[in-house]
């Protein structure tokens, strides 16, 4: 079914088709310039080891852990986008020929699931001109926007593995864990929540057990919602767009939350356009966006995809809710980061470093937060959030950014 020359989509994040990638690997020798297109993928999916160069161009919308070294050593290529603007370009752009996804197995109508990675996959599986599904028994049977029917798989072939799984929580360390109590007293009752990927939105999500009547409309979600959901702190019950339900692109965590969300009707997988567009997001009230950063410097600029030019990951979502926050009646757009990085290395800086890409503008920015407190930038001008976030960096970086501050401003 795949020949030289197609455009291959391949389902990411836990739906990752491990198995079918393995099986293309093995068809190299018969293929050339083979373009093979996700957001993020987990695990090993062989076809970006260096060997496969010539027959596979991996051309990705987000650098996940798995083709990072090859983005960075220029055998595969990374497209800027925001997450909401994907299923367009799959419409409009991108035709793809081929879809590669990992389904459930079939109900008694016929039906099988995207299990819990519907974002981007629903759109790639409605345009593409034939489906190749890998049938898993451990992909999880969702709600929402995630059924699709046998008859539009061109083949389905059956294969049984674990899916991949990632515990945020074991990772999360003491100054993320005060960086969550910190943004957990910016979240009012009532409000409703995104959470990005990472150890601080599980941070977040372990300091909100006092809150009451909290919603999500999230692009992803992770084990962290279990407890607040079975503890009636996440009920939905104030969102004015699908109230009673988590609204979520896709999920990423351990067994425990695939087994929580099967059958789950109080959970809804939607296509990504839906999930993320600003102007849906911002139908409900007091939305809370909680996203993460590599770096801010002293304007308000944040660097969240890169490190100098070095691809880490992607634009994903992060400006589709930090815009959405925004219009929000009561919305709070954050952005969270740890002073320092595990090495030292200081995360407010004066300058990006250069070649590092801006994903939030100075213009989008309102609260940036880190173990040391809280700075409110929006509306401030450029000597003012120097101020602010100066305030916030690790003591020991303040004086250097504070004489960096002078240079550039001529008096602060």
């Amino acid at each position: 079914m795949i020949k030289s020359g197609d455009r291959v989509f391949v389902q990411g994040s836990a739906q990752t088709p491990l198995f079918l990638m393995r099986e293309l690997a093995k068809l190299a020798p018969g293929l050339k310039d083979v373009e093979l297109t996700f957001i993020t993928v987990q695990g090993d999916i062989v076809v970006d080891k260096p060997e496969y160069a010539d027959s596979f161009h991996i051309n990705c919308m987000f650098v996940s852990e798995s083709v990072r070294q090859a983005v960075n050593e220029g055998r595969a290529d990374f497209i800027p986008v925001f997450l909401s603007d994907i299923p367009d370009l799959f419409r409009k752009q991108k035709q793809i020929d081929v879809a590669i996804v990992q389904v459930s197995l079939p109900d008694q109508h016929g039906y099988c699931s995207l299990g819990v990675s519907v974002d981007v996959a629903r759109s790639a599986v409605n345009t593409a001109k034939q489906i190749i599904a890998q049938v898993n028994p451990n992909v999880p049977r969702t709600h929402g926007d995630s059924l699709v029917h046998t008859s539009r798989f061109t083949s389905m072939v059956y294969h049984e593995e674990p899916l991949p799984q990632v515990d945020y929580g074991v990772k999360v360390r003491q100054d993320e864990l005060e960086i969550g109590q910190l943004i957990a007293e910016l979240i009012e009752d009532g409000s409703t929540l995104q959470m990005g990927i990472g150890t601080i939105p599980d941070a977040v999500l372990r300091s909100l057990h006092s809150h009451k009547n909290l919603g999500v409309h999230t692009e992803m979600c992770s084990d962290g919602i279990i407890d607040l959901v079975d503890n009636d702190v996440i009920n939905n019950t104030k969102k004015k767009i699908h109230p009673y339900k988590t609204v979520t692109g896709f999920a990423v965590g351990t067994r425990r939350l695939y087994d929580y969300v099967n059958d789950n009707p109080s959970f809804v997988f939607l296509d990504i356009d839906y999930v993320n567009d600003p102007h849906v997001i911002r139908r409900n009230p007091k939305v809370v966006a909680i996203n993460s950063a590599i770096e801010v410097d002293l304007t308000g600029q944040v660097c969240a995809d890169s490190i100098g030019t070095r691809q880490f990951s992607g634009i994903g979502g992060q400006m589709d809710f930090m815009r959405g926050a925004a219009l929000s009646e009561g919305g709070k757009p954050i952005i969270a980061l740890n002073s320092r990085t595990n090495k030292g290395i200081n995360r407010i800086v004066p300058f990006l470093k250069q070649g590092a890409g801006v994903v939030t503008t100075r213009g989008h920015i309102h609260y940036v937060v880190t173990e040391y407190g809280v700075a409110y930038l929006f509306g401030k001008n450029l000597r003012e959030r120097a101020k602010e976030l100066i305030s916030i960096a690790h003591p020991d970086d303040r004086e250097m950014l504070e004489r960096e501050a002078f240079d550039r401003f001529k008096r602060f």
